[in-house]
C-alpha cells in the first residue's frame, strides 16, 4: 500500500503547522530568538522566581508541562548545573504533583508513565523499555521506517522541489508509531487528530490491543501484551490494557510532535550551514553528529517541569514545598561554563551529552528510535535529492514557539 496514495497531505499541513490552533496553545505565537533572553536571565542567575516564558518576556498563551496552576510558587531554572541538579533529585524534583494510576483514567500523558516516580516508574519502565533500547533500533527501522521514508519521498522526487517540514518530516514520525500499533495508514491522521481526545484514541486502539492478545504479531501492541517482569518479590506483572492504552497516547503524544520538529530543525540548519551540510553529504558517518549538535543546540521541546516535595534552598532560591520548577533546558543546553561557542551551530564539537531527551530516571525512553527516524530520513533525502538546497525563490525557514518549537516551512529544490 502506498503511503503517499493514502495520506492527505493537505490535513498532514493543517495538523502539523505550528501556528496551528492546538500548536499556539504550548506557545506556537511566539515568533522571536529566545536565546538571548535565556542568556541574560542565566548570567544573572541559575534560578529565578516565575515562569519561563513570562520572563523570557512573552504574554501569549503558553501551555505545557507543570503549568498553568496559579496557586502555586512557581521557579525557572536556566544553567546546565541548576537543571542537572534537579534531574538528579528526583525525591525533591519529582516529576508528578501526586500519584498516578494509569488503571484510573484518565488516558493521558500527565497520568503515564511519564509523571511515575521511584519503584513505580521502574515496573513501567521495565516493562516496555526492551522495545526502545539501542539494539532495537534496527528493528524500527526495518518494519516500519524505511518503507514510511522512500514512500514519502517517492511523492515528489520527481518534482526537482519539495517542501520538507510537513510534507516529510511531519508524517514520518506518526506513521512510524502508527503503523508500529498495527494501525492502516488511512487511520494515522485520526489517530494524530484525537489527540486532545484520548478517548478516540483508545476506541480504535482496543480492537488491536484484543486482536494481539489472542495472536500477537511482529509489532509493538504484541509486546506489550507479552511483556513481563519478576519484581523483588518474585511476583510477575503484566500491563493491564488500560496500562498499554495510557502508553499509547504517551508514545503519540511524545514521539508524534517532538522527532518531526527536531528533524526539521536539523534539517534547516544543515541547509543553512551549507558546508556542514556538504561534510555530512561526503562523510555520512557525520550525520549522527549533526543530529546531536541539533539537539543540543536547538531542542524542540525546551522546557520541562518539576514538582517541589519539600522545602528546599536551591542554587540561591529558597522553594516551598509544593512548588513548580522549571527547567529551561534550551538554556542549559547553551550554557557557556560546559561548551565553548554555545550559539554556533557546529557538527565538529566534541559530544557532550545535552538535556534535550531529558535527564535522570526520566531520560526519554524512544530517544533511539527518534534518532533512528531522523538518521534514516534525512540520509534518504542526501541519497535520492542531488544538490538538496533551499529554494531560493520560496521564504528561508525560520524557528518559531515557546514550549514547542519548530521550524516553519521548508521549502527546497534539487536535481
Amino acid at each position: 500500500m502506498s503511503t503517499t496514495a493514502t495520506l492527505d497531505r493537505e490535513r498532514v499541513r493543517q495538523l502539523f503547522d505550528l501556528r496551528s490552533s492546538y500548536n499556539v496553545h504550548m506557545g506556537g505565537g511566539y515568533r522571536e530568538d529566545p536565546y538571548p533572553v535565556w542568556h541574560r536571565l542565566r548570567e544573572q542567575a541559575p534560578v529565578h522566581p516565575g515562569i519561563v516564558h513570562e520572563l523570557t518576556g512573552f504574554d501569549g498563551p503558553a501551555m505545557f508541562s507543570g503549568l498553568p496552576y496559579p496557586d502555586r510558587p512557581h521557579f525557572s531554572a536556566f544553567s546546565y548545573a541548576a537543571c542537572d541538579a534537579a534531574y538528579r533529585d528526583p525525591e525533591v524534583f519529582a516529576s508528578a504533583a501526586g500519584p498516578v494510576d494509569p488503571n484510573n483514567g484518565p488516558y493521558g500523558a500527565t497520568n503515564s508513565m511519564l509523571s511515575m516516580g521511584g519503584r513505580q516508574h521502574r515496573r513501567y519502565r521495565g516493562l516496555v523499555q526492551p522495545s526502545f533500547v539501542p539494539g532495537k533500533a534496527k528493528w524500527w527501522i526495518s518494519n516500519w521506517i524505511e518503507e514510511t521514508v522512500d514512500l514519502l519521498i517517492d511523492g515528489f522526487v520527481d518534482a526537482g522541489r519539495a517542501e520538507l517540514n510537513v510534507d516529510f518530516c511531519a508524517a514520518i514520525p506518526v506513521l512510524t508509531i502508527t503503523s508500529s500499533f498495527g494501525v492502516p495508514v488511512d487511520q494515522a491522521l485520526d489517530i494524530r487528530a484525537a489527540l486532545t481526545r484520548p478517548d478516540e484514541i483508545v476506541r480504535m486502539l482496543e480492537p488491536i490491543v484484543a486482536a494481539r492478545r489472542a495472536d500477537p504479531q511482529d509489532d509493538l501492541i504484541s509486546i506489550l501484551v507479552q511483556a513481563e517482569m519478576t519484581d523483588e518479590n518474585g511476583v510477575t506483572h503484566r500491563l493491564t490494557d488500560a496500562e498499554i492504552y495510557s502508553f499509547s497516547v504517551l508514545l503519540l503524544t511524545a514521539g508524534s510532535g517532538t522527532t518531526w520538529k527536531q528533524m526539521g530543525i536539523t534539517l534547516t540548519a544543515l541547509l543553512q550551514h551549507p558546508e556542514a551540510l556538504a561534510a555530512v553529504r561526503a562523510d555520512r558517518s557525520l550525520l549522527r553528529l549533526a543530529i546531536e549538535e541539533s539537539l543540543r543546540w536547538s531542542p524542540t521541546d525546551p522546557m520541562f517541569s518539576r514538582w517541589v516535595t519539600e522545602d528546599v534552598d536551591f542554587f540561591g532560591v529558597h522553594m516551598p514545598a509544593g512548588s513548580v520548577l522549571h527547567l529551561c533546558i534550551g538554556a542549559a543546553n547553551r550554557d557557556p561554563a560546559r561548551w565553548d561557542r554555545p550559539d554556533e551551530y557546529d557538527i565538529t564539537r566534541a559530544l557532550r551529552p545535552s538535556f534535550a531527551f531529558g535527564g535522570g530516571a526520566h531520560v526519554c525512553l524512544g530517544m533511539h528510535v527518534a534518532r533512528a527516524e531522523m538518521r534514516v530520513g534525512i540520509g534518504a533525502l542526501l541519497d535520492r535529492l542531488p544538490d538538496l538546497r533551499l529554494d531560493p525563490d520560496r521564504e528561508a525557514p525560520r524557528f518559531i514557539g515557546m514550549y514547542e518549537r519548530g521550524a516553519t516551512e521548508i521549502p527546497v529544490v534539487f536535481g
